[in-house]
């Protein structure tokens, strides 16, 4: 099957290697508005994809798109460069809305006439007000990698604590990839015993290791960008997860940004996944504490969609830098 990929920066060029070493897909067509960057990430992979399954890899325009089951599009100012690491800023990935706006309203359209059909996988920060704004644009059938990786992150520092292997946690956050995600720590599990029992501590030490744990997972990404000027090794690996799971249609349950009715807008509730898409939308275990967390989040990403209906809308407007 024939994957996308839009933009091949830092993110892009992770979303490829890791497609390619998990050998999911059959063709790979990479698009960057640098035609000569993305020839070069291109022939730099394919030599070391001789040694993964059989995949066809290549530089292209839209129309290359054509018949694509799904299209990543990870392209738009990163936050490094959008200027999104500082950890007392509340709107954290919010902050890069307006500039990648320009940068979907750009591509969107394009990728309409070449493959309507196509699922849609939103990769760009913020991720969720994105997928909405693809749907504004016309196209229905989309995605936002939304809560999957701050799920993977979650499960890993609680089990770095914990001393167990992150595949033996069950824990998931929902809402928006972004400040006001929501830990479900009522349904966190190891071994089937909720996580707060498995801590034999006081209420006090259990609310600071609550806290420990939130917040390196909140800013694991600004930790990753000091170091690396741009956190991209693991939504790569996410993306490709995803793209796998819709390509074998393999129905797995994941924690994924798609748009909720209920809210108005697209966030990430466990959801199974296939190659439709979406096919169904669980609701998990939460306290009220955590209910109320996923609508102030709903609220939080409907005020982001809200300011793009609102430059749409002006004649010859465009989003403030």
């Amino acid at each position: 099957m024939k994957v996308g990929i839009i933009g091949v920066g830092a993110v892009g060029s992770a979303c490829l290697l890791s497609l390619v070493m998990r050998g999911c897909a059959r063709e790979i067509v990479v698009i960057d508005k640098d035609r000569k960057r993305a020839r070069g990430v291109v022939n730099d992979v394919q030599y070391g994809a001789t040694l993964s399954p059989r995949v066809e890899i290549c530089d292209g325009d839209y129309p290359d798109l054509a018949d694509a089951s799904l299209i990543m599009i990870t392209a738009g100012v990163n936050e490094k460069a959008g200027g999104a690491t500082d950890r007392n800023d509340p709107s954290g990935r919010l902050k890069l809305l307006d500039t990648n706006v320009d940068v979907y309203q750009e591509i969107v359209p394009k990728l309409l006439r070449a493959t309507p059909q196509a699922l849609i996988l939103v990769v760009t920060d913020p991720p969720d007000p994105l997928a909405d704004l693809v749907r504004m644009l016309g196209h229905d059938r989309v995605l936002s990698t939304g809560t999957f990786l701050d799920s993977l992150r979650f499960r890993f520092h609680l089990a770095q604590r914990l001393n167990v292997s992150p595949r033996s946690v069950d824990a998931q956050i929902v809402g928006e990839h972004g400040t006001s995600e929501v830990f479900l720590w009522s349904s966190a599990r190891v071994g089937g015993r909720p996580v707060m029992e498995f801590l034999a501590q006081s209420a006090q030490q259990r609310d600071e290791f609550r806290r420990a744990v939130e917040h390196d997972v909140r800013y694991a990404n600004i930790a990753i960008i000091e170091g690396i000027r741009a956190s991209q090794f693991g939504i790569g690996m996410v993306s490709a997860r995803i793209t796998e799971a819709v390509l074998r249609d393999e129905r797995v349950v994941i924690p994924i940004g798609s748009y909720q009715g209920e809210f108005g807008v697209t966030l990430s509730v466990p959801s199974v996944l296939g190659r439709d898409g979406v096919a169904q939308r669980l609701t998990p275990e939460m306290s009220e504490e955590e209910r109320q967390g996923l609508r102030r989040s709903a609220e939080t990403i409907k005020a982001a969609v809200w300011r793009i209906k609102i430059e749409k809308a002006t004649p010859g407007s465009s989003p403030s830098r």
